[in-house]
């Protein structure tokens, strides 16, 4: 028997995804990833995902698009190795990493009202969040940047360990990788950032992967009218399997807006609204569709730079208590819930195994991103190839 020798503390020579360009598909080489510093862990990933925040960043030709970089932020891994100073987790842990941290340390991670971490503050950063630096190189010694805090497009990665999260190692990877970004994003908008309660109605701008997830955390609020809006009619069927009850046609409704739409149909708004595509125009209908006194409205899609609204001190005022509020990873606190989830999973009520369209392998990843800006998938898992 051959005893496997240990790469602790030592560089690890392995495959990776790099984007070289804005917007030019990635090609996979050979890297160099360092050994984790305090504080981190070094992770083998297992299988990752594409979701449109790497595509939206990979598109930009200027800051926060910076290359070459490994993209990829929604992923399962191994634990390969910790820095010093890391107890959370050991050798052979099976971890979902996260891009917002979860310290447990500051104001904010002690505090239930907030998932928003003071000491390791979310940005689109090309370092790591601790020693800002990076933990890549190519063979030639060049830096690779790293994308979000995770850059999971490689077969071993360096997070921090506040954005990891340990997890049952028995639940399908493929399913599980989900919860490190976009399905936690929308089940915990309606679940953690909303709280919708039981029986209430609910309109989700844009059926894509989050806005059905959001459906989905409203269905297991226990909301008794979901409305989805897209321009897609197809969108309504996939819809129904996370319990969406009703459909609108955002380009077929004459000479009346969406939100006119909606108020007649509810007889005066949704009690909660929800943004999943980032436009400010579509903010304001979601809060026009949002009923006075009380409605909230969140926004969950993420705007280009620069982007405003445009709501008037009067539509605000007259709004009459009814709310607009922003909402970073769904208000998961990724330590704690994150493993509700994958309970709820395993107890058969979350639905996971809907939003998998597509399995490639790596060597395809490029694929992965033809699918998702074709619109031809919800979320296609990357599996890296096994060998050890």
């Amino acid at each position: 028997m051959v005893e496997k020798i240990s790469t602790a503390g030592k560089p690890i020579q392995c495959r990776a995804a790099v984007s070289r360009a804005a917007g030019e598909p990635l090609v996979i080489e050979e890297i160099m990833v360092a050994p984790p510093m305090p504080r981190e862990v070094r992770i083998r990933i297992i299988c990752t995902s594409l979701c449109h925040t790497d595509i939206g960043i990979w598109k930009l030709k200027d800051p926060p698009g910076m290359y070459p970089r490994i993209f990829g932020h929604e992923a399962i891994g191994v634990v390969e190795s910790v820095g010093k100073g890391v107890d959370e987790v050991t050798e052979g842990d099976t971890v979902i990493p996260t891009f917002i941290s979860d310290c447990g340390e500051c104001e904010d991670c002690k505090s239930k009202k907030s998932n928003v971490c003071s000491k390791l503050p979310f940005k689109v950063s090309p370092w790591m969040p601790r020693h800002e630096s990076s933990r890549f190189t190519d063979l030639n010694g060049e830096v690779i940047y790293h994308f979000m805090f995770v850059s999971s497009f490689t077969e071993y990665t360096v997070v921090d360990v506040a954005h990891v999260t340990k997890i049952d190692p028995s639940i399908s990877p493929s399913r599980a990788c989900l919860l490190s970004c976009g399905i936690s994003t929308g089940v915990g908008a309606a679940w953690k950032t909303a709280n919708v309660e039981a029986g209430s109605t609910v309109a989700i701008f844009g059926l894509g992967s989050i806005g059905l997830a959001v459906a989905e955390g409203a269905r297991l609020c226990g909301a008794t009218r979901i409305i989805g809006v897209d321009l897609n009619p197809d969108k309504f069927e996939v819809g129904k399997m996370f319990g969406v009850t009703d459909f609108i046609n955002g380009g077929e409704c004459g000479e009346k807006s969406v939100s006119q739409v909606i108020n007649e149909m509810t007889g005066g708004g949704a009690d909660y609204c929800f943004e999943c595509i980032g436009s400010a125009s579509l903010v304001n209908q979601a809060y026009f569709s949002c009923k006075n006194g009380f409605g909230k409205t969140v926004i969950i899609g993420v705007a280009r730079p620069g982007s405003e609204l445009g709501l008037s001190f009067h539509d605000v005022l007259h709004g009459g208590g009814k709310s607009i509020m922003g909402s970073m990873f769904g208000g998961i606190k990724a330590k704690t819930d994150i493993p509700i989830l994958l309970q709820r999973y395993s107890d058969k009520e979350l639905r996971l195994d809907e939003f998998v369209t597509h399995e490639i392998q790596f060597n395809d990843i490029n694929k992965a991103f033809d699918l998702l800006l074709e619109g031809q998938c919800l979320r296609c898992v990357i599996w890296m190839d096994k060998h050890e």
